[in-house]
């Protein structure tokens, strides 16, 4: 199972220094886009390249590249600006080709990439190579075209959501996860490797420019905080100083909201390990717990609603749902959610939808479809749906008996992740639990109990019971 560990750079025994990158010239990918620009700058006045090379598919006409060699030539660097699909093998071989003898190719640091918003049973194929190209395409045809050259880098920026996925990015975190597998690949074969799954970057840039406030307040729910560029250059730096083919740089929450995240069930598993820092079998603990934490939730929501009357109880959903729909869209105050007010209209995709839906669904504990928020087109809607699906007329023993089994069952759980819970013990309580469900079965079906024996005697006295005794019960009681 993939897990996540801090690495400490400067306690890193396997490095082995920044690449040197001498006279010979360095090539930026998407090196007239925002990320590729802060690392063309960080390179010329951080590590004293000379010669750049900045491919891009529009070249000299994108914006700000003017400004940018301009920059760049003060600094001291002599800048080339190219327009090259990369993802072209004959234009990328041209682009490759053209590099002068005198100051031949020393390094590659590939940014280039697109992303596509899409839920996974909505990619068409288009959709998916219109991502790979730029991403995993390319990467590969920098691979092959560069492999016999003398390199001391090379460098892909690839993606967290390889790791750990991101909500309607599928073939977006597929092409990274492909960089990643080709760092391994190129470090296998001896040649340098470097593929970096960043997390956000505090710029905006051509992937990240669309992201919306609920976007944004969606990534910080998993966990992520954005990179500033200046802390993002430099744990740059020190991944290449690392012999590790494959990084996460990756800024997180602070720790306790980190934790707080992981226990809402937030996270992405990736992340909520690293969060809790817990043995296997704390984790699945701490899983089943928080499953019992959420049924105890919607188990508490429907008794508060139950003890209403029914106008209140319509009024209490309302507010249930508008504070879930603020949540998802990133809003503090939920009292500006209008209850008739369509989801389309609040801004509402298929991914905050989605996420609406999964929400409703851990807080209700019934089952929702994904088309939720297509289906019922408002708070209103909604909200009124819960109410048909949600069992309000529940008597409150009813209840409060499905509560005393909620806390018997986390007993239970407690109990065996003990270690110093005995076998005889285990035993004694199994039996205990057979013959509570038998007198329950009885009651309900006034048939005979089958907690006496079978000459009609008195149940085995368990105190005075061996070990073998209570395992020949158990295993009786069993095969009953």
């Amino acid at each position: 199972m993939p897990r996540l560990a801090a690495l400490t750079p400067s306690a890193d025994g396997d490095g082995a220094g920044f690449p040197v990158l001498g006279n010979g010239t360095v090539l930026v990918t998407g090196g007239t886009g925002t990320l590729g620009a802060l690392v063309a700058r960080h390179l010329v006045s951080e590590h004293g390249v000379r010669r750049l090379l900045l491919a891009g598919r529009r070249g000299a006409a994108a914006p700000g590249t003017d400004e940018l060699m301009a920059e760049l030539t003060a600094l001291g660097a002599d800048v080339t600006v190219s327009a090259c699909d990369v993802a072209d093998r004959k234009s990328l071989a041209g682009l490759l080709a053209a590099v002068p003898a005198a100051h031949p190719l020393t390094a590659v640091v590939h940014t280039a990439g697109v992303v596509e918003d899409g839920l996974l049973e909505g990619l068409a194929p288009e959709a998916v190579q219109r991502v790979m190209a730029p991403k995993a395409t390319a990467a590969w045809m920098l691979h092959e075209l560069t492999r016999d050259l003398p390199l001391t880098a090379f460098v892909l920026f690839s993606s967290f959501a390889g790791k750990a996925g991101a909500a309607g990015q599928a073939a977006y975190a597929a092409a990274n996860a492909f960089l990643d597998a080709l760092a391994r690949h190129r470090h296998a074969e001896g040649l340098p490797a470097h593929s970096l799954a960043w997390g956000l970057w505090e710029p905006a840039s051509g992937i990240t420019a669309g992201l919306s406030s609920a976007d944004l307040a969606r990534i910080a729910r998993s966990g992520i905080a954005p990179l500033p560029p200046t802390e993002a250059l430099a744990l740059l730096d020190a991944a290449l100083r690392t012999g590790h083919p494959v990084l996460a740089p990756v800024r997180l929450t602070e720790p306790r909201a980190l934790r707080a995240h992981a226990a809402a069930g937030d996270l992405p598993p990736l992340l909520a390990r690293l969060a809790l820092g817990a043995t296997a079998r704390t984790r699945s603990g701490e899983r089943r717990r928080a499953a019992r934490g959420d049924e105890a939730t919607a188990q508490g929501l429907v008794a508060r609603l139950s003890a209403l009357p029914e106008a209140e109880q319509n009024a209490e959903l309302l507010e249930f749902v508008g504070g879930h729909v603020a949540e998802v869209l990133g809003q503090s105050d939920a009292t500006q959610i209008e209850p008739d007010r369509g989801f389309q209209e609040l801004g509402f995709d298929s991914l905050t939808a989605m996420e609406l839906r999964n929400r409703l669904q851990k807080a209700t504990g019934v089952r929702l479809p994904a088309t939720l928020a297509f289906d019922f087109p408002d708070t209103a809607s909604v909200a009124a749906h819960l109410r048909s699906l949600l069992d309000l007329d529940s008597t409150g023993r009813t209840r409060a008996l499905l509560g005393e089994l909620d806390r018997l069952a986390e007993s239970l759980s407690s109990l065996s992740e003990h270690s110093g819970t005995g076998s005889s013990d285990r035993a004694r309580i199994t039996i205990r639990l057979r013959s509570l469900l038998a007198g329950w079965n009885e009651d309900s079906s006034d048939g005979p109990s089958k907690d006496a024996d079978e000459d009609g005697g008195e149940r085995r006295d368990l105190d005075t019971a061996t070990d073998d005794d209570l395992f020949h019960l158990v295993e009786n009681l069993g095969n009953a």
